[in-house]
């Protein structure tokens, strides 16, 4: 029998903490501080130290990998399984693909009543063939396995129905989108560090005859940064002048940047490449115009964090980004990939500056007035009190592999169409290496 006095016990689990701590920072202290007793779960990583202290939840580790490892998948959910059913919550709550896959299946299986899941971009929206039926099969698994499905914006809400991913039922916007909203105490042109100004500008060697154009994210193909350097040396042979500041890390094994576009990023001198750091808003704050030509995305923060310093923006057509940001009002919008398009764009914003800053204000009000981080917060923290039912005492393991079993009867290959195309992928990607 479970003691009515405890608090509640919810559980946030993502595949690395660099997810904790980026897209999530706050909110598990914020829901601990609101009744909640919040366990964290991720695999190890150089974040994780920072994300204990700040959120001052405790952490367990299991080494989930953001690749495709169908074998290690298997153990780790064995290990999620286990915790479930030692920990007993009362809700589960899942962010990233392999988390939320091995999450809430871990969850479904140890009998945890309430499932979350939260859906910040989908990777088979930029796939075709094998792997977008893989990476489709993936998420019909996780949200079946799910007992709610929380999609960070409209647009992708409506990408979900489209692809017949999961019924209508399980499916609800928080707010009016985003995963953790935005600090806007922090974001704002009025409460930098005026020292910290004049060190992030010396360390680029900053002039105000120059004009910078700034992009925000991991340095990957599917954050557009290939388009985004070649569109831009091709306008710096017109222009001497500019400037392009991109801050982020390169990843070698996931998605990396072609050779030539690497070799571009390290030896061109009009290029500032600025490993990724905490000062973000800093560099926003330097620069005149926003490029964010990312292939897929949920709900951007960076897109709100740009709104809220009054950066102008432009930005891909992609689900979330078409979210904040609406053509020739709030920002400038290219077809993503068309680097002609952007191009286009970027001569336009620098030709017609009050224009631009014009945009730029009222996406800002926008951001300010619907996203503020609390608001968000509290949203998320009234849905719980809604959806969340009692733990109560586990049952057998086997009994609740039967009754995932029978949830899966309408699609009896998911699970083992998986396992077949994970491995089939690990070869194609061995040939093509």
């Amino acid at each position: 029998m479970q003691n009515s006095t405890r608090p509640k016990k919810l559980i946030r689990i993502t595949t690395v903490p660099m997810a904790l701590r980026y897209l999530l920072p706050g909110q598990m202290s914020y829901m601990s501080n609101n009744g909640y007793e919040v366990v964290m779960i991720s695999a190890d990583g150089k974040e994780l130290p920072d994300v204990i202290e700040q959120e001052q939840c405790r952490h367990i580790k299991v080494p989930m990998t953001r690749k495709i490892t169908p074998f290690q998948d298997l153990k780790c959910l064995w290990q999620l399984i286990k915790i479930f059913r030692r920990e007993r919550p009362d809700i589960v709550h899942s962010h990233t693909p392999k988390a939320g896959l091995l999450g809430m299946l871990a969850a479904r299986i140890a009998g945890v009543k309430t499932r979350v899941h939260t859906v910040a971009g989908l990777p088979m929206m930029v796939e075709k063939g094998l792997k977008f039926r893989l990476l489709k099969s993936l998420e019909k698994i996780t949200y079946a396995a799910s007992s709610h499905v929380w999609p960070n914006s409209e647009s992708l809400f409506q990408y979900i129905i489209k692809q017949k991913l999961t019924n209508l039922g399980k499916l609800n916007i928080i707010g009016g989108g985003s995963t953790n909203g935005i600090n806007t105490d922090r974001f704002n042109t009025e409460k930098l560090d005026p020292i910290k100004m004049q060190q992030v500008k010396a360390g680029i060697g900053y002039s105000a005859d120059n004009t910078y154009l700034l992009s925000i994210g991991r340095l990957v193909k599917d954050k557009g940064i290939v388009e985004t350097v070649n569109v831009f040396t091709g306008l710096y042979k017109e222009n001497s002048s500019l400037r392009l500041i991109l801050v982020g890390d390169f990843e070698e094994e996931l998605d990396p940047l072609p050779a030539d576009t690497i070799h571009t990023i390290k030896n061109c001198d009009a290029i500032i490449h600025i490993s990724w750091t905490n000062d973000v808003e800093y560099y926003m704050q330097l620069a005149d115009n926003f490029i964010f030509a990312s292939h897929r995305e949920g709900f951007p923060n960076v897109l709100l964090q740009a709104g809220a310093m009054k950066l102008p923006v432009i930005c891909s057509r992609i689900t979330g980004n078409v979210d904040i940001v609406k053509q020739n009002e709030t920002g400038l919008i290219f077809e993503p990939g068309n680097e002609r398009q952007l191009q286009q764009l970027i001569k336009y914003a620098m030709s017609h500056k009050q224009v631009i800053l014009g945009m730029a204000q009222t996406l800002k009000d926008k951001v300010v007035t619907e996203y503020q981080r609390s608001y968000i917060w509290q949203k998320i923290s009234d849905q719980y009190a809604i959806i969340s039912v009692p733990a109560r005492s586990t049952p057998g393991v086997f009994q609740q592999l039967n009754k995932i079993a029978a949830d899966f009867v309408k699609q009896p290959s998911m699970l083992w169409e998986y396992f077949v195309l994970s491995i089939q992928l690990r070869r194609l990607s061995k040939r093509t290496s």
